[in-house]
């Protein structure tokens, strides 16, 4: 099963830089979980859960939430994906502009937990400590701004692969308003 637990988790990443939310949706559980850090600056600004719940919510955050801070240019360089039985760990860096302008970089590593061929849990990890920093410039010495939200929720974001990137990297489609 290891090898096709990857092949999900790839083709679930395929279908987000495709902007195929439904497809993108169809990898996880009904009871599908996402967890991110606690507070973390995505999750304060876009005002959400770092706790998302089944696979329609997870879905609808990647399809409406993540794109009005993350604007355009989201790219995502690999750097490992690991399997041993139900689990995957993909390890990676995501680039973006934020919707002020302004870059964002930052590491991530997520553990994908699969049940019968689809994500059941998705724990994620980050620098939070750097995402305040790129989110809220203002942030010294990893201190949340007075100004921010309290809220919660967490980010990510893949693309479609493209000639410019190299191996492992992923550039998306710059976002369009309807």
């Amino acid at each position: 099963m290891t090898d096709e637990n990857k092949a999900v988790v790839q083709d679930m990443w395929r279908a987000f830089a495709e902007q195929d939310f439904d497809c993108f949706a169809d990898f996880f559980t009904d009871d599908a979980e996402w967890l991110a850090p606690a507070a973390n600056a995505t999750a304060i600004t876009l005002e959400v859960s770092s706790h998302m719940t089944g696979r329609t919510a997870i879905a609808d955050y990647f399809a409406d939430d993540f794109p009005r801070l993350f604007v355009e240019d989201v790219a995502i360089t690999h750097h490992g994906v690991y399997a041993e039985g139900d689990r995957v760990i993909v390890e990676h860096t995501m680039s973006a502009t934020l919707a002020n302008g302004d870059p964002y970089v930052n590491d991530y590593c997520f553990v994908f937990e699969l049940r019968d061929g689809r994500i059941h849990r998705v724990r994620e990890y980050l620098d939070t400590s750097r995402g305040y920093e790129m989110i809220y410039r203002e942030v010294a010495e990893g201190e949340i701004p007075e100004s921010a939200p309290m809220s919660v929720v967490e980010d990510i974001h893949l693309e479609c692969a493209c000639e410019a990137g190299g191996p492992g990297a992923y550039c998306a489609p710059a976002r369009t308003d309807n």
